[in-house]
């Protein structure tokens, strides 16, 4: 049985466990001068298809239809129902768009399969890494605007391990201009003989990094 943390709703818990997935397309669009994510009805229906278990975080009420589950969430604000703001065919255009850039509040806020779109309405939660890095980024740049005060040991370090970082990756990339790639007989695609060696029976590239000169 999964536990789940003390004092917080399980369909707050089961909201932010559905949008951390990244099996249930979505999209960004705006919606009231705000931007939002949002995904449709169909793909919600066929997401929970798939993945029932995503449901256990419900505990008892994990039997519950997928209507009966997004009718909650609207009703505890977790979700808000949308709606295109672009009723009729743009010219030039032979249907309407699958994924609006541009959304409304639609005035009856249930649950529906058919050309609905769902927003989800809380912040969401940061991985630990984006927590980091949110820490780490005013430190570099700080570290950078402080570089011309280095002691003169300090700025021989950078300068150099910049130098062979630049003349490591231009060598590189004159290695791969020089070489000649063969051709794989499935795909048709260059494949890099770099790293190839150890995999040649496949037939897709290791090469590292960007082929900038093919």
């Amino acid at each position: 049985m999964q536990k789940t943390s003390p004092g917080k709703d399980v369909f707050q818990l089961f909201a932010e466990k559905v949008r951390d997935n990244k099996q249930l397309e979505s999209r960004w669009a705006v919606l009231q001068e705000t931007r939002v994510e949002y995904f449709r009805g169909k793909d919600f229906v066929a997401f929970l298809a798939n993945h029932p278990e995503i449901k256990e975080v419900l505990g008892p009420d994990k039997d519950l239809e997928v209507e009966d589950i997004v009718n909650i969430l609207l009703r505890k604000n977790l979700l808000v129902r949308c709606d295109r703001v672009v009723k009729t065919v743009r010219p030039g255009k032979k249907k309407l768009s699958s994924w609006p850039a541009h959304l409304e509040i639609f005035q009856e806020q249930v649950f529906s399969e058919n050309d609905a779109f769902f927003a989800w309405t809380f912040m969401k939660r940061r991985t630990l890494w984006q927590t980091i890095l949110s820490f780490l980024w005013p430190l570099v740049a700080l570290a950078m605007c402080l570089f011309p005060v280095y002691p003169y040991q300090c700025k021989l370090v950078v300068l150099y391990s910049c130098a062979g970082a630049l003349l490591f990756i231009v060598t590189l990339l004159l290695s791969l201009a020089k070489m000649i790639s063969p051709v794989s007989p499935k795909s048709g695609s260059p494949i890099n003989p770099v790293l190839w060696g150890p995999t040649a029976s496949q037939t897709h590239s290791c090469w590292p990094f960007p082929n900038i000169t093919q």
